[in-house]
């Protein structure tokens, strides 16, 4: 197998038969556990946080809300340099050197967690270096959008991104149950710490919760070199990507994502928290998961659906939904002291923004396809096949640098409540600027992309 594809036309029907789709979904089901395990090593953070005073790490709620917030803010940032990698390195190459790079904070994490007097400022170190995992994300989804046709990126970024999200669900679920044996032996785990609760002694092994994770990196980083492509046509320098920063759709988009990934990450990081400050009572490790793994399932559905309905329509449906969901479900059950309605009502926002997040991605290949094709209208074959060739990078890289945006979500929506609690004694104030915010977004939707006559319908 030619590890790099001198030719590579997803469009024509004969070559996608062919070959074209037997390619592309092998380097999409390597891709999808690559990203997953990045989402899970940029979310560990929201699990260890809720654990870290059982541990004996003396810190306050602010200061806990901020490292589960931090992981994301790094990860945004890195997913900006990530968003223009592929074409520069190429998508096999760089999926396994970022996957790799998952190692640091694995076991940064693993040997740091053994010891409930490592500082303050070590642990900010590690959330920030958590952010490697978020970083993939844009980088991936960059990648896989050059491997499918114009009628099947919906289904592939949607799959690719979906089934990744499920990373954030895994480490919420699979952490709570590693931690509490030495399966790694007391060489590598540690000693354990001794929690007292009702009278009974529990002995649990934090330092789990960062070694789990490096022989599934191990694997997955050497399936990515062995097992992907890169696509010779692919390639473009910076400076060839960089005109994404012309076009007003890249921006609008930006914005929207916010809306959408930014909130199925700003939840999943701040959610542990969030029912540990309001709820107290409830146990945090058997319900956190149910909200980042709706969402991350109904992802795909999000991105399918888009190819039958149009992505625009059900974008702006989504956020119609979420001001009714925080409206008319969170704010009421929080006020009402009412959990299993909180829990209800956040699973529908989770699962909104899943559908929101395939129903964006749909939407942006679509645009700057249209757009490159309408800008060549008359002049030939060559030159449409040439649009397509342009549009195909403009798409990848307004996808990573629009996930790289929306990524901030992940620490502002954590930080909001936080600064909300702090200052209220509720998150009633930050959730109130989520309604005005998506209610933006509504507008932007419906008038650009959504409404008869829409500059640009998708």
């Amino acid at each position: 197998m030619s590890q790099v594809l001198s030719r590579w036309e997803p469009e024509n029907a004969e070559f996608w038969l062919k070959e074209g789709n037997r390619i592309a979904q092998r380097n999409l089901w390597i891709s999808i556990p690559c990203l997953m395990l990045a989402f899970s090593v940029w979310m560990l953070w929201s699990v260890v946080a809720a654990n870290l005073d059982k541990a004996g790490f003396k810190f306050t709620k602010d200061q806990l809300f901020f490292l589960t917030a931090l992981p994301a803010l790094s990860g945004a940032t890195l997913r900006i340099f990530y968003s223009f990698l592929v074409p520069v390195f190429g998508g096999r190459k760089w999926t396994a050197i970022s996957t790799a790079s998952l190692l640091i904070p694995a076991l940064g994490m693993g040997f740091a967690l053994q010891d409930p007097t490592t500082p303050y400022s070590t642990l900010l170190i590690l959330a920030l270096l958590c952010g490697f995992g978020g970083g993939n994300f844009s980088s991936s989804m960059a990648n896989i959008s050059f491997f499918f046709p114009k009628s099947r990126k919906g289904y592939a970024t949607g799959m690719n991104a979906g089934i990744g999200n499920l990373g954030v669900s895994v480490v919420q679920f699979l952490t709570p149950l590693v931690i509490s044996s030495a399966m790694f032996g007391v060489a590598i785990s540690g000693e354990g710490f001794v929690l007292v609760k009702a009278g009974v002694e529990k002995t649990f092994w934090l330092a789990n919760a960062g070694f789990i994770w490096v022989p599934f990196i191990v694997v997955a980083t050497i399936a990515a070199w062995f097992g992907m492509n890169d696509i010779a046509s692919a390639k473009a320098s910076f400076a060839d990507q960089a005109v994404i920063f012309k076009r007003k759709h890249n921006w609008l988009m930006c914005w929207l994502y916010i809306g959408t990934f930014g909130s199925f990450i700003g939840f999943s990081a701040g959610f542990a928290m969030l029912i540990k400050s309001q709820f107290p009572e409830v146990e945090v490790a058997k319900f956190a998961f149910l909200g980042p793994l709706a969402g991350a399932l109904a992802r795909p559905i999000g991105g399918m659906l888009s190819d039958k309905v149009g992505g625009a329509r059900l974008t702006f449906w989504v956020f119609v939904a979420m001001v009714a969901g925080i409206a008319f479900g969170i704010l009421p059950a929080l006020h009402e002291h009412h959990f299993m309605m909180f829990l209800y009502s956040f699973i529908a926002m989770f699962i909104l923004t899943g559908l929101g997040n395939g129903s964006t991605f749909c939407m942006i290949p679509l645009i700057f396809q249209t757009e490159r094709e309408r800008a060549v209208a008359g002049q030939g074959e060559s030159a449409l096949k040439q649009a397509r060739l342009d549009a195909a990078k403009e798409a990848a890289a307004v996808l990573g640098f629009s996930g790289a945006i929306g990524a901030y979500g992940g620490f502002f929506i954590p930080q909001s409540f936080g600064t909300s609690i702090k200052m209220t004694g509720a998150p009633d104030t930050a959730l109130y600027v989520f309604i005005a915010f998506y209610v933006s977004c509504m507008a932007i939707t419906w008038w650009f992309y959504a409404r008869k006559g829409a500059e640009m319908p998708c």
